[in-house]
């Protein structure tokens, strides 16, 4: 998203009725490929029937789910969105909503779910935000953004409205469906740390801290307030004695289902040299006491997880190749809004095909995208919250897997 230099400016002269509501199309995120590296030994399979008796021995690696992109997302007020158009031409990306996250897990039969985190260690830091002011607005007066804690949108000053705007509130409402549907597969949570945008701060807004070794641990500290160790599925349950998280998970496989059942995971969508991952891994190279995964490159101790966010072309071969290895991949059947406007609903079947086991989408029941015009939508065949990895899974492993 490219915020236009007007934002130095200032937003006090903004004419809002001024802004068009025209159509425009996403540019990705990036496309992640995960560079190859020596070893093939797959994880351990197990043979197992999917008719509801016995597919608990299925490892984590050998089911797929259908997740929503920025789970928390929620549009702005119309005044607010044309604000967001007179800065941004290609701010209709933004225009997408998503239901609570309640019923994303009941109704929805989502059981990937994704957040953008943002530091507030003393609370109240992104009350009122610039295009509330631009827009003659006052503050949010949401009681859980004042208090301290991590809070969760897309980008504060310009894109901030939310379904569970603080970390542990998100986690509460996953916590209290999970605990009326104690067999359900893991529900994974994929967590992106984000930073304030430089021109939004130009502009006079929001700087927020950075993720520092006192942020990052406050993480695992908001995770554990929710989940009980027996409630989440950590990288020292996964890691094997004597061998890296790596090496466990390419050689010893990932648990099965049925020791999955009713827990929680989470991975950390910040990769790379010299970021995040480095310094929520010092001293831990295998994530040892950490409550979340890395994405980390392959040969590290701590490669586990990992995403290829564009499944087509070439990626598709990557993604299988990684998934044959043992490795958990996400990618994305569709962008907001370039996939819907353009019609290219081929990439739900590229996605699906390619055996990542989480595919995200901001469309994943029938007429989220009528609004545009579209009956585009992103999900399992027969509405299943979890199948049988159509690369990965044993032969005798069909269709859907069961959640009694």
């Amino acid at each position: 998203m490219q915020i236009s230099s007007k934002w130095v400016a200032g937003l006090a002269s903004l004419s809002v009725a001024a802004a068009g509501l025209a159509g425009a199309t996403l540019t990705p995120d990036r496309t992640d490929v995960t560079t190859a590296g020596p070893g093939t030994a797959d994880a351990a399979k197990a043979v197992q029937s999917t008719d509801g008796r016995g597919d608990g021995g299925l490892r984590l690696n050998q089911l797929q789910q259908v997740g929503s992109h920025n789970s928390y997302h929620r549009e702005l007020s119309a005044a607010e969105k044309q604000v967001q158009q007179a800065q941004d031409p290609g701010a209709t990306n933004l225009f997408y909503s998503h239901a609570s996250i309640p019923n994303q897990l009941e109704d929805q039969n989502m059981r990937s779910l994704e957040l953008d985190l943002f530091p507030d260690p003393a609370g109240g830091l992104y009350t009122w935000p610039l295009l509330r002011k631009a827009t003659g607005q006052g503050p949010l007066t949401d009681p859980a953004l004042v208090q301290p804690g991590i809070k969760v949108m897309h980008v504060p000053d310009f894109d901030y409205n939310t379904n569970c705007r603080s970390f542990v509130l998100c986690l509460q409402q996953v916590k209290t469906w999970s605990a009326a549907h104690p067999k359900h597969a893991p529900i994974t949570i994929q967590l992106e740390l984000k930073q304030s945008d430089p021109k939004v701060v130009a502009a006079g807004g929001v700087k927020a801290p950075p993720w520092d070794l006192r942020n990052l641990t406050s993480i695992d500290t908001e995770i554990r307030s929710v989940f009980s160790e027996k409630q989440l599925l950590s990288p020292d349950d996964v890691r094997r004695a004597g061998l890296t998280l790596e090496q466990s998970v390419l050689t010893k496989g990932w648990p099965t289902l049925d020791q999955a059942r009713g827990k929680v995971m989470f991975f950390f969508d910040n990769g790379g040299a010299g970021t995040v991952r480095d310094l929520y891994r010092e001293g831990r190279p295998n994530l040892e006491g950490r409550a979340v995964f890395t994405r980390g490159p392959e040969g590290e101790p701590d490669a586990a997880v990992t995403m290829v966010n564009d499944p087509r072309g070439a990626n598709q071969a990557e993604i299988q190749r990684l998934v044959k290895k043992g490795y958990l991949v996400r990618t994305r059947s569709d962008e907001p809004m370039s996939t819907v406007l353009t019609n290219e609903t081929s990439r739900v079947g590229i996605a699906l095909a390619s055996g990542a086991q989480w595919v995200t989408t901001d469309f994943p029941v029938a007429g989220m995208a009528a609004r545009y015009d579209s009956d585009f939508v992103a999900k399992l065949p027969g509405d299943a919250a979890v199948r049988c990895n159509p690369v990965v899974a044993p032969n005798r492993c069909r269709g859907n897997v069961s959640e009694r």
